[in-house]
């Protein structure tokens, strides 16, 4: 098969690699409808997460199922499938929580920019549909893979109600997919900060109602000027940068929260501004999984298209310039088609 290899920053390749097999009785290969390319990777597109040797980059993936291991029954070959970046068994006791992210047999997908992939812990993680979906459904779907949980697990841990204030930090597909969470929780007030026209755009068409501009302790000023002073009641974090961290620590008001799903870089937080600042803090790796049949669901529905987020369509081939034009930001997120 083919699919994309990182080799040094900036130096993604379309190559040949092995074909993926059942390893364990717990995996499933699928072949992939389409995949596409994360914020998150560019991380070490950019040099800012370590790259030791080439290897196999995505973790986005919906697919037919091709072949399943002894212990998978439920799914079965030929049917469609959506998954998550992070596998769980869905049965350990994190993942009766909810946090099948922290599942004690997790492992982060990290080969899914290929046209087949191999799914550990394929009894837990991969959500069949009824029938296959029509494939303009296909990337709402994707994103429910990764984007659209985390935003709403964003939204999710900043604990959004009904009539409050949200505030979406961030203007990628994570932050614009928290605007439709916020929306959907019933937020009535939802400032996304964006500093680009075209996702301005986009976030008002999810649900946001104010645009903030501005960025670092400007932009927390206009979010308090936009709350009468006080800070918003949920601040929803989608970048992983220090200063996104401090602009949501500070923009909310006493008592609010704030939920980080962006990949933490260099980001530290002062205790003691955050212990009398009375504003709770949560987040980490979405548990997408908790939220995928509803997700799911939502989409097939019609009553959410976070596929749009996907502003580029690319034949897998041309994985690289995916990676181009996201980090050019001329791209929200490439989708690739095998």
């Amino acid at each position: 098969m083919r699919g994309a290899v990182i080799h040094a920053p900036g130096d993604v390749r379309f190559e040949t690699l092995d074909d993926p097999k059942i390893l364990d009785p717990t995996d499933a290969v699928i072949r992939t409808a389409v995949t596409c390319v994360c914020g998150t990777d560019l991380w070490p597109w950019r040099g800012l997460d370590a790259t030791d040797g080439a290897h196999p980059m995505g973790h986005e993936y919906i697919g037919f199922v091709e072949e399943v291991g002894s212990e998978v029954t439920a799914v079965r070959p030929g049917q469609f499938v959506v998954g998550s970046f992070a596998t769980s068994d869905n049965t350990c006791p994190n993942c009766r929580n909810g946090f099948q992210s922290n599942c004690l047999s997790r492992e982060f997908m990290s080969t899914c920019q290929a046209e087949y992939v191999r799914i550990p812990n394929a009894q837990g993680t991969l959500v069949a549909t009824d029938e296959v979906p029509g494939e303009e459904f296909w990337p709402g779907l994707l994103a429910v893979s990764d984007v659209m949980g985390t935003g709403w697990w964003a939204a999710d841990a900043a604990e959004v109600k009904p009539g409050s204030t949200a505030v979406v930090v961030g203007d990628g597909a994570v932050g614009l997919c928290a605007v439709i969470a916020a929306k959907e929780m019933g937020a009535e007030r939802i400032v996304a900060m964006s500093r680009h026209e075209s996702r301005q755009k986009l976030a008002r068409e999810f649900g946001a109602t104010d645009i903030v501009t501005e960025r670092g302790e400007e932009g927390v000023s206009r979010v308090k000027e936009l709350t009468g002073g006080i800070g918003a009641d949920a601040v929803l974090e989608c970048v992983g940068t220090a200063q996104a961290m401090q602009t949501a620590l500070r923009s909310a008001r006493p008592g609010g929260n704030v939920g980080f799903v962006g990949l933490p870089h260099e980001v530290a937080v002062d205790g003691e501004e955050l212990f009398f600042s009375h504003v709770g803090l949560r987040g980490g790796p979405a548990p997408v999984r908790r939220y995928l049949p509803d997700l799911i669901d939502r989409v097939l529905s019609g009553r959410i298209d976070p596929g749009r987020v996907f502003d580029l369509t690319l034949p897998l081939e041309q994985v690289a310039e995916g990676y181009r034009a996201m980090d050019e930001r001329r791209a929200i997120k490439a989708l690739l088609k095998p």
